[in-house]
């Protein structure tokens, strides 16, 4: 974090309403304000595994540069769906992301907060370039779609009642929430049971595959985590090979 504020915006959110991504705004060019971008490419809709390219560039209408080397990431059980997200305004070919359903959501989203073991104090933080969350044993991102805080990060004990029956815990024994992103799939406001909790991970091993979420190695996702930059509006774009080729044009994709 650059300055106490970072530190202290997430905590506050997750203390009041939880903290809630920004709303899918439809785009036909959804990278149109980003300057950094993590692209996720598999071979096809039920792949459980793919790659991630890094990419900046100096200004919007720049064109993209690599960042580092392409890595192997874990997608869904069962490959990819189409989420909600910054090309809300796309209604394309392929499945449809569902709670549950074992799939990575594809299409563009906001990166917005950081998340991980460290505590706010520690180096990697203080020069992390992105708001920050610490994985605390009350921190809990909830998966029930009947629950007024769906696809949310909270703290266990806020002042409203829990109205959820499910929940996932985000400090875990198995060490994969160590260093994470926020991905703004379904996000402000949430449709009930189009996917929740989505994020970007350490994966268990190589080959496994995830529950929903993209996962990596630890170096990589840490590298990922030192990398991001809230003044460059990072995006994640995750596509099956067929709709990258269809959408890389008019998405101005590298």
């Amino acid at each position: 974090m650059r300055n106490l504020c970072r530190f202290l915006l997430p905590l506050l959110l997750a203390f009041t309403s939880g903290l809630a991504l920004p709303a899918n705004l439809p785009a036909d060019t959804p990278l149109a304000q980003a300057r950094q971008l993590v692209l996720v490419r598999a071979d096809g809709w039920n792949s459980t595994a793919g790659t991630l390219q890094r990419f900046h560039r100096s200004e919007k209408s720049s064109a993209w540069q690599p960042a580092g080397v392409s890595v192997k990431v874990s997608l869904g059980r069962n490959g990819l769906a189409w989420g909600r997200g910054l090309h809300a305004s796309f209604t394309g070919k392929g499945p449809t992301k569902r709670e549950g359903d074992g799939r990575a959501p594809a299409g563009a989203f906001a990166i917005t907060t950081l998340f991980g073991y460290l505590a706010p104090s520690s180096l990697a933080v203080r020069t992390a370039g992105m708001p920050y969350v610490e994985a605390t044993p009350d921190l809990l991102c909830i998966d029930d779609p009947a629950s007024s805080r769906y696809n949310r990060i909270i703290h266990r004990g806020q002042p409203l009642p829990p109205d959820w029956k499910s929940h996932e815990d985000m400090l875990r024994p198995d060490g994969l929430y160590a260093w994470g992103a926020f991905i703004a799939h379904n996000t402000a406001p949430a449709q009930p049971a189009a996917g929740s909790c989505i994020f970007l991970h350490v994966w268990e091993a190589e080959g496994v595959p995830t529950s929903g979420c993209t996962a990596g190695a630890a170096t990589d996702i840490a590298r990922i985590f030192l990398w991001l930059d809230a003044k460059a509006s990072p995006v994640i774009v995750q596509l099956p090979e067929s709709e990258y080729i269809r959408w890389r044009k008019q998405w101005k994709l590298p």
